[in-house]
C-alpha cells in the first residue's frame, strides 16, 4: 500500500447488503469533489432525476475539502457512498479510487459543477451498448448560459498551448484554422461522431476497456488525465464517440473570473507530461518547449494577480 493510501477513509451510505446483492447495477457515477459542497449536493439532485429508472451505484471521493461535503451527504443523500481522502489527492487518483470501489460495467466520471440532464445517463449508455468496440462516450456540455462548450476536441499538438480554449490567440483570432482544427469548431456538434477526445467533466467508459488499458494516469494531477486516457484507448483500438443526445450543463465558466495559481501551474505540468509521454523529441528542444510552456503559465499568473487587483 502506498504511504498516501493510508489516509484515505471511507464513510459508506448505502443501501443494505442484501438490496446491492439483489440489483445488478446498470451504471456507477463517480464525482470527485473539491470545496464544492453546495454543487455536488445540487450535482446529485439532478443525476437522480436525470438517471430514471437505471440503477445506479455513485460515490463521491472528497479530496479533504474540510467544508462538511461528507456530513451533509450523510444527511442528504444517504443511498451515496463516500470517500474520503486525508489530502487533495489529484483528480486522477480520486477516479481510479471510485473505479475500484465501483462494480457497474459503466462508469460516468464527472465534475460536482455538472448539471445531468434528464435521460443523459441512458442516452450515453444505449451508445456504449450499441457499439462494443467504443470504449468512452461524451455528452454535448453546455455552458451556464447555454452555448456549447467545446468539450469534444481533436488531439493536441505542438501549436496547442498557443490556440486552446483559454488562449489569448483563440480569443483575439476564433476563425484561426488552429483553434478550429483543435476544438472542431466547424462541426455543428448535433450529430453522434467519432472524436479524438471528450472531456472528463463528464465522460462515460466501459469498464471492460479500462480493464484492458488501466485506469487514468495518476502523474497528472489535474487536467490533461481525460486526453491521455480517451489517447491510450484509440491507441489500443478502442473508439471514442460523441453523444448529443445525452445532455450536461457544465457550470464552472459562470462564476470563475479569477483561477487560482496552482490550477495554473497544474495545468501547464500536465500539458508538459502530455507532451514528453506521447510526443518525445530532442532534449534540447524539448527543454525549449517545456520553458516555452511554464513562461506561459508565469504570464496568466501575473494576468490573473492584475485581474484580482
Amino acid at each position: 500500500m502506498r504511504e498516501a493510501d493510508a489516509t484515505i477513509a471511507a464513510l459508506e451510505f448505502t443501501l443494505p447488503p442484501s438490496s446491492r446483492v439483489l440489483t445488478r447495477m446498470d451504471l456507477a457515477v463517480v464525482i470527485v469533489n473539491y470545496k464544492s459542497r453546495d454543487q455536488v449536493l445540487e450535482c446529485l439532485t439532478s443525476l437522480a432525476a436525470g438517471a430514471g429508472d437505471l440503477a445506479v451505484e455513485t460515490v463521491v471521493v472528497d479530496n479533504d475539502s474540510r467544508d462538511g461535503t461528507p456530513e451533509a451527504l450523510a444527511a442528504l443523500r444517504p443511498g451515496v457512498r463516500v470517500l474520503v481522502n486525508g489530502a487533495n489527492l489529484g483528480y486522477a487518483r480520486a477516479v481510479n479510487q471510485g473505479l475500484a470501489a465501483t462494480t457497474a460495467p459503466f462508469v460516468m466520471a464527472m465534475n460536482p459543477d455538472c448539471d445531468v440532464r434528464p435521460g443523459a445517463p441512458a442516452a450515453l449508455l444505449v451508445h456504449l451498448r450499441a457499439h462494443p468496440r467504443t470504449a468512452v462516450v461524451g455528452p454535448k456540455v453546455l455552458n451556464s448560459d447555454g452555448t456549447l462548450e467545446y468539450s469534444a476536441r481533436s488531439f493536441p499538438d505542438h501549436l496547442t498551448f498557443l490556440f486552446n480554449r483559454y488562449s489569448l490567440l483563440t480569443r483575439l483570432f476564433p476563425r484561426n484554422r488552429f483553434s478550429r482544427r483543435y476544438l472542431l469548431t466547424d462541426w455543428d456538434h448535433a450529430s453522434v461522431r467519432e472524436v479524438d477526445w471528450v472531456s472528463g467533466a463528464c465522460m462515460m467508459v466501459r469498464r471492460g476497456a479500462i480493464a484492458e488499458v488501466g485506469g487514468m494516469d495518476e502523474r497528472f494531477f489535474m487536467f490533461n488525465e481525460d486526453v491521455d486516457w480517451c489517447r491510450r484507448m484509440k491507441l489500443a483500438g478502442w473508439a471514442v464517440a460523441y453523444v448529443p443526445d445525452a445532455v450536461v450543463v457544465h457550470h464552472i465558466g459562470a462564476s470563475r473570473s479569477r483561477v487560482a495559481a496552482r490550477v495554473i501551474v497544474a495545468r501547464h505540468l500536465g500539458m508538459i507530461h502530455y507532451f514528453h509521454k506521447h510526443h518525445p523529441t530532442h532534449p534540447a528542444l524539448s527543454f525549449f518547449a517545456d520553458a516555452f510552456i511554464l513562461l506561459r503559465a508565469g504570464l496568466m499568473m501575473v494576468a490573473n494577480a492584475l485581474r484580482l487587483r
